[in-house]
Parts: C-alpha cells; sequence; structure tokens
C-alpha cells in the first residue's frame, strides 16, 4: 500500500496542534475559574512536605498541567512565598497530578470530541456569565484535546506499514535507553509530557508500538517535561534555579531506577492490563500514575538528601526577601492589645527597611544597569505588597478591641505608615518600567537627572 506521506503529516501535526489547543484552553478555563485560590493553596498549604506534596497534586488535577504548576512554584519560589524545600513537595505532588490528563485521555470518547467541542461552544457564545463562560471555556478545551487525538489517530495509521518506523519502534524494544531518549527530545521539543504522553496513547491503541517500547518512552516524557521549570529559572533567584534543578534531579533519578527494574514493572503493567481488562490507552495511564506516585513514595523520605545535593550544585542565598510576616501573632490582639500593637510597629519597621532597600536598588539599576537589581527591587515590591496586606488585616482585626487614645493614635498612624511605605514600592515599580523604557529605546540622561 502505497503511503501518503504529505497527508499523514499533515493530520499529525494538524491534530497534534488541535490537542494542543484544547489541552492549553481547558488549563486556562480551569485557571479561570479558579481564580488566585490554586497560587493561595500552594503559597498557604505547603507548611511541610507532605502538604506540599498534596497541594502540588490537587493544583495539578485542576490545571491539567504540571508546567503550570512548576512554573508556578518556579515564580512563588522567586518571589520568596515559597522555599526552595517546600518547592520540592509540590514539584513532587505536580509529578502525581499530571497523571490525571493521561486518565482523561484514557477514556474511550475520542468520538465524541466534536459534540463536546460544541456543548463548550454553546456555553461560550450563548451565556453571558463569566462563571458559565469559564466552564464553556473548559469543556470546549477538552472536546478540542478528544478531537486532536482523533485526527491524530488517523494521521499515524499508515506508519505500520512503514518500515522505518518498524525498524524505530523494534530497536527501542531491544534498548530502553533509545526509547527514553526518544520521549525526552520530543516532549523537550513540545513542551508538554501530556501531549506526548497523549500520543503515545494513540501509538499503543493503534498497535503501532508494543508496550515494551512504550514504557521507556514513557519515562522519557517524564524527563523531557522538566524543561519548561528550567527555562522558566533562566535569570530567576538561587532558589527558582534550584526548585527548576531539583525537578530535573527527581525525574531523572526516578527514570534511572525504574530503568534498572524495568523487566518487574513491565510485569507488574501487563499484570494490571490483564486483571482489569485496561485497553492500551488506559494501560499507560495506569503505567504512568504507577510510575509517578512510586517515584513520590520512594524518594519522599530523602527529600532533606535531595536538597542537599542541590544546594551543593547550585550554591548562593536561597531567598533574598523573605515576604512573609514575622512579628503578627493573632493571640496578642485578644489577650493584650499593647503588644499586638508593638508588633505590627516591628512589622511596619521591615516594611520602611524593604521600602529604603527598593529604592537603593532602583537607583543602583539606573546606575549601572544591572538586571539583579531590578529583580531584587520588584521582589522587594511584591513583598511590600504581601505584608501591606497581612499587617492592615492585623491592625483592622486590632481595631475591634479596646484601645486608649494614646493607643488609638498609635494604630492610626500605624494605619497610614503601612499605605505609605506601600506606596513607596508603586512608586519604584513605576521608575523601574520607565528604566526599562529608557534602557530599550537608547535614552541618555545627564549626571543632574540621576539618583
Amino acid at each position: 500500500m502505497e503511503i501518503d506521506v504529505q497527508q499523514m503529516i499533515f493530520e499529525f501535526i494538524g491534530g497534534l496542534g488541535i490537542f494542543l489547543f484544547g489541552l492549553k484552553y481547558m488549563a486556562d478555563g480551569l485557571q479561570r475559574t479558579a481564580g488566585d485560590r490554586l497560587r493561595e493553596m500552594l503559597d498557604r498549604f505547603t507548611s511541610n512536605p507532605f502538604m506540599g506534596v498534596l497541594a502540588g497534586t490537587i493544583v495539578t488535577i485542576l490545571l491539567q498541567s504540571s508546567s503550570t504548576t512548576t512554573v508556578l512554584t518556579v515564580g512563588l519560589v522567586n518571589a520568596g512565598f515559597m522555599t526552595f524545600r517546600q518547592a520540592i513537595g509540590v514539584i513532587m505532588g505536580a509529578n502525581i497530578g499530571t497523571t490525571m490528563t493521561a486518565f482523561i485521555i484514557g477514556i474511550d470518547i475520542k468520538q465524541y470530541g466534536l459534540p463536546i467541542l460544541a456543548v463548550g461552544a454553546f456555553l461560550l457564545f450563548f451565556f453571558k456569565s463569566k462563571k458559565v463562560g469559564n466552564i464553556g471555556q473548559t469543556i470546549f478545551g477538552l472536546g478540542s484535546l478528544f478531537f486532536g487525538l482523533e485526527v491524530m489517530s488517523g494521521g499515524v495509521k499508515p506508519l505500520r506499514s512503514l518500515q522505518a518506523f518498524q525498524d524505530l519502534t523494534v530497536s527501542m524494544s531491544d534498548n530502553p535507553i533509545l526509547g527514553v531518549i526518544v520521549g525526552t527530545l520530543f516532549t523537550v521539543i513540545v513542551q508538554s509530557s501530556s501531549a506526548t504522553i497523549g500520543i503515545l496513547q494513540t501509538l499503543l491503541g493503534e498497535g503501532l508500538v508494543d508496550l515494551k517500547a512504550a514504557i521507556p518512552v514513557l519515562f522519557g516524557d517524564n524527563i523531557g517535561t522538566t524543561i519548561t521549570a528550567v527555562l522558566a529559572s533562566i535569570g530567576a533567584s538561587v532558589g527558582a534555579k534550584r526548585a527548576a534543578f531539583a525537578h530535573v534531579i527527581f525525574n531523572v533519578l526516578g527514570a534511572t531506577v525504574f530503568l534498572i527494574f524495568l523487566l518487574p514493572f513491565e510485569r507488574y503493567v501487563n499484570w494490571l492490563q490483564t486483571s482489569m481488562d485496561l485497553e492500551p490507552e488506559m494501560t499507560i495511564a495506569f503505567a504512568h500514575g504507577s510510575f509517578n506516585i512510586a517515584n513520590a513514595v520512594v524518594q519522599f523520605p530523602f527529600i532533606a538528601v535531595l536538597a542537599w545535593i542541590v544546594v551543593k550544585l547550585v550554591p548562593g542565598n536561597d531567598s533574598l526577601i523573605d515576604h512573609k510576616p514575622q512579628h503578627l501573632d493573632p493571640i496578642f490582639i485578644e489577650q493584650s492589645p499593647s503588644l499586638a500593637l508593638d508588633q505590627a510597629k516591628e512589622e511596619v519597621v521591615r516594611m520602611g527597611e524593604y521600602a529604603y532597600k527598593g529604592l537603593e536598588e532602583t537607583s543602583l539599576y539606573l546606575n549601572n544597569k544591572q538586571q539583579k537589581h531590578s529583580e531584587i527591587a520588584m521582589q522587594i515590591e511584591d513583598a511590600l505588597n504581601n505584608l501591606d496586606r497581612k499587617i492592615t488585616d492585623y491592625l483592622v482585626d486590632l481595631s475591634q478591641a479596646s484601645l486608649s487614645d494614646e493607643e488609638s493614635q498609635k494604630h492610626s498612624a500605624l494605619m497610614d505608615s503601612v499605605r505609605d511605605l506601600e506606596r513607596i514600592g508603586d512608586h519604584f515599580e513605576n521608575i523601574i518600567e520607565l528604566i526599562d523604557y529608557k534602557n530599550s529605546n537608547k535614552v541618555n540622561l545627564t549626571s543632574l537627572h540621576k539618583l
């Protein structure tokens, strides 16, 4: 049978494009529905490694993208809202949560992709409610995902009669490392492990690869997905670089261990497929889930060791700016309002020190154009915004307590100071934007205009 190579390529890349669009559109819809609550969940519920794993899993299930979760985590570490050690747990959880996409793809409803897409379009265009629109966007994205898989499936079918592809699958069966390399490279290119695992599910479902060749590719997909966090950490803080590097080490170590025990894992997956009467697509989903859960369970007790290794490999200060308040204890609001006022004052003094340092860094950025000063200043601006919210909330609660006239005046002065210090952060943020404009447009200033 003669193969129409052009049609095969067009169907595959077109289907892949629709699939990636659906994945992104669905994730955006879910993110808009959840709003800032996902970021708050990562910020608040990562007090210990176990809670970090749980938060990472839940957020990734809701976002349907481990890449988004890891980039968000790197951003939180870079901004100082999360420590590097907290980030490791979240990354482990993200690896577990991302398997949900494979389970969704494993459900045999590809032929219903267009009707699902139509339902999403109906909700998007015939309802004015933003909430309904976000739900419609999520459903539309899900329909696009399944429709893209159906188009890809039609595109790859002719590969079974292509000798070069048959030789490649045989080589991957005989040489698992080749399969890992193929999976890694393809995921690095596509920058979505969900997409490459979806393709792998399609290939296995069409009988174009066997399970022996597919499992090493699955390991490679998990290694390749770390590229997103690595790219997000470029130019970021030391803590953010460590978080990205920990993601790489975690996934590479997991793939290496499972390659060593490849035969037992293959037998386990075969047993799952037989005992549960799984379709090929769902078999890959269970293999993906088993790998990531087992990897997290095995490495979880060694988080401290992993952190120590990464710190040695990426030296430097973890975080320059502490965004969280250090002195605000709510117990004192009822028990001793005067002590609570003193605590608030200590926190306002910290805000003042940050505001002064932010102005210093802004001045240095103007005079020597080094990007690191801009990054530190923007971290400080984030810290000032966060401290403004926390101190204001604390002082509002404190205003309900019984305060003397002198304490009430002190309370009002602290409220005014917090507002003024936060405004200083807004001002040097605006100055940095103007400096960026000056640098990009090559505007020269005289020495009289320098800070």
